[in-house]
């Protein structure tokens, strides 16, 4: 029986503010055409950037594709390093999206937990795609914005349990061009599926007695 390929989403955002040509969303498409390799199911989506578009979205992503990973992929003006956020934030959205809307609670998930980390250990993917990816900077950060990014983060860490991991780039040229974006994008998932792979085995290890 032919083992079931594993799906991967990867989400970029649309055009908004001064950025027309939204980063993160050139640097999923350069990802696709790239691929993941045979064994994996890449889908990718552009979410526009609006608050209630991402609280419907996020969860039919979930339901519809049962990923084993979701990588979200945004821009940050402030950025000059391709940017692993760790965790996601639930309170202080007060940014108006592109529908001129903000959540009247300014939080994502009433009652949810102040912040939500990722179950992926970002320190340990940040270390193996330097040693990947020598001609492209990275960096952690533990502050994802408090805007689209940071609210589609923990929206995706909440529905998900952890197994979502949000990046940030630069805007294009500043420094890296479209397909040093897409590489960076691909080596990280990369990177990410063999940590997972690991742990998978190794639960498999301990328990064949």
């Amino acid at each position: 029986m032919e083992e079931q390929r594993k799906c991967v989403v990867v989400t970029g955002f649309g055009p908004f503010g001064e950025h027309a040509v939204n980063a993160s969303w050139v640097a999923v498409q350069e990802l696709e055409k790239l691929g993941l390799g045979d064994e994996v199911e890449l889908c990718v989506y552009e979410i526009p950037v609006e608050y209630q578009t991402v609280q419907r979205l996020i969860p039919d992503i979930w339901i519809k594709h049962k990923p084993q990973l979701i990588v979200h992929v945004g821009v940050s003006g402030m950025a000059t390093m391709v940017t692993l956020e760790k965790c996601g934030h639930n309170k202080g959205y007060q940014g108006l999206d592109n529908c001129q809307f903000c959540p009247g609670t300014q939080c994502c998930v009433e009652e949810g937990p102040e912040c939500l980390h990722s179950a992926i250990d970002m320190d340990a993917v940040c270390k193996g795609v330097v040693e990947a990816k020598p001609d492209i900077q990275f960096t952690v950060s533990t502050d994802a914005g408090r805007y689209l990014c940071d609210f589609t983060y923990y929206t995706s860490l909440y529905k998900s349990h952890g197994k979502s991991v949000f990046v940030h780039v630069p805007p294009l040229g500043k420094p890296y061009t479209a397909a040093q974006l897409g590489q960076a994008v691909q080596a990280i998932i990369k990177v990410i599926l063999d940590m997972l792979q690991q742990s998978e085995d190794q639960i498999s290890c301990n328990h064949k007695h």
